[in-house]
């Protein structure tokens, strides 16, 4: 009865090594052995998809072929240490290392090793698990979380603009009541003084225009439409020029302007679209500051039925893996602001119907931006949103 028992208990050694092929083939994870010589024995099915070999290329070859040359370099020593010291640097403990694909593209693994006495002699159990699918999950978490605070922060920045456009008002009121007053006095005291009386007119032109500035922010923040009229486009980039060359700090940039005078009028927000026009402008003086070459074009024709403004620079241009992003919130690359200039000037841009896009590098070696607003905005409404690409072109 005990042979009986003792022979139904046994397992063939066919058996034993049939299990052990579907275990090593079904497993997810990669298993790798090699001798005390880092020589492979061993390559599971696993490890043929994780790094692109066939098991036969394998067999008999060090398994350094499996490592970045970095690692690779060192791994003699370690496993020679090992062997003359008994001190574990890996063995016996899980860590995040990387492996080598047979085309060298490097990828994060998880790595664990055991050792086992055969009486083949010493062999080392690598189980290898491939992160790149976890590290991909932990980026998309990441910037979900980024999105989130973004959000976040242009949920507040909405709030904040309201109330800032109500508090300014109040002193704008102000200033303007009181140039009228200094006008209206002078005028009674008969002061025969012109410069003054220009002075003062504008001063209460400009307070009339930050007013205004600020009731269309207030009224973009809380996202109506903008208010149309006539707008001569040629007047609107002469005025933003004036504007933004104001002082001394632009006094060596070279300003080329090419603005025919038979332009056509558009159906546009003035102060929407001068906003706009002032920040591509002075993103450009900026861009050229410190450049060798200080030259700032701002050029406009029609096309179709649009407008076409193009604001270029001499300066570095936008580098490949700022473009991607230029236009989102809070992803400027500039120091101070906030760098919401860009994504405000292209909303506003596509709430006229038109868009605002980026060539990288331009003629002078800076970036061309490039601003599409339709001439007649019948049918802005109906315009579909282009699509959130940094880089479009008109026919696009």
């Amino acid at each position: 009865m005990r042979e009986d028992h003792s022979r139904s208990m046994s397992v063939s050694p066919s058996v034993s090594e049939a299990r052990l092929a579907s275990v090593l083939g079904t497993a997810v994870d990669g298993i790798v052995v090699m001798d005390d010589a880092a020589r492979i024995i061993l390559f599971n099915k696993a490890c043929e998809t994780l790094f692109g070999y066939a098991a036969e290329e394998v067999r008999g070859k060090n398994v350094k072929m499996l490592m970045p040359l970095d690692y690779a370099r060192e791994h003699d020593g370690y496993l020679s240490h090992y062997l003359d010291t008994g001190e574990k640097r890996i063995i016996g403990i899980g860590r995040e290392v990387h492996g080598r694909h047979r085309d060298g593209t490097e990828f994060p693994i998880e790595l664990s090793v055991g050792e086992a006495a055969t009486p083949e002699g010493r062999q080392f159990i690598g189980i290898l698990r491939d992160l790149r699918p976890r590290k991909a999950v932990e980026r998309r978490l990441a910037d979900a979380q980024a999105q989130l605070v973004s959000m976040t922060r242009i949920s507040a920045l909405d709030e904040m603009g309201a109330a800032i456009a109500h508090e300014l008002n109040q002193p704008l009121t102000a200033i303007m009541l009181y140039l009228q007053a200094a006008r209206r006095k002078a005028a009674v005291d008969g002061a025969d003084d012109g410069k003054l009386v220009e002075i003062v007119d504008k001063g209460v032109r400009e307070a009339e225009r930050a007013s205004q500035i600020i009731q269309r922010m207030r009224r973009f923040v809380e996202k109506r439409d903008p208010e149309r009229r006539s707008v001569s486009m040629a007047s609107l980039i002469r005025e933003c020029l004036e504007l933004v060359m104001l002082g001394d700090a632009n006094a060596e940039v070279k300003i080329s302007a090419e603005i025919p005078d038979d332009l056509p009028d558009i159906s546009a927000d003035p102060v929407q679209i001068q906003q706009v026009l002032v920040n591509l402008v002075r993103n450009a003086l900026e861009a050229v500051r410190d450049a060798q070459k200080r030259i700032v074009r701002i050029g406009a024709s029609t096309q179709g039925g649009d407008m076409i403004v193009r604001v270029s620079d001499s300066g570095g241009g936008v580098p490949p893996e700022v473009v991607p992003n230029l236009f989102r919130a809070f992803s400027g690359a500039k120091r101070r602001g906030l760098g919401l200039g860009l994504t405000i000037s292209r909303s506003i841009a596509q709430n006229h119907g038109g868009d605002l896009w980026v060539d990288p590098m331009g003629e002078d070696g800076g970036a061309v931006f490039v601003l599409r607003l339709p001439i007649d905005a019948s049918g802005a409404a109906e315009s579909p949103t282009p699509a959130d690409s940094a880089t479009k072109g008109p026919s696009e």
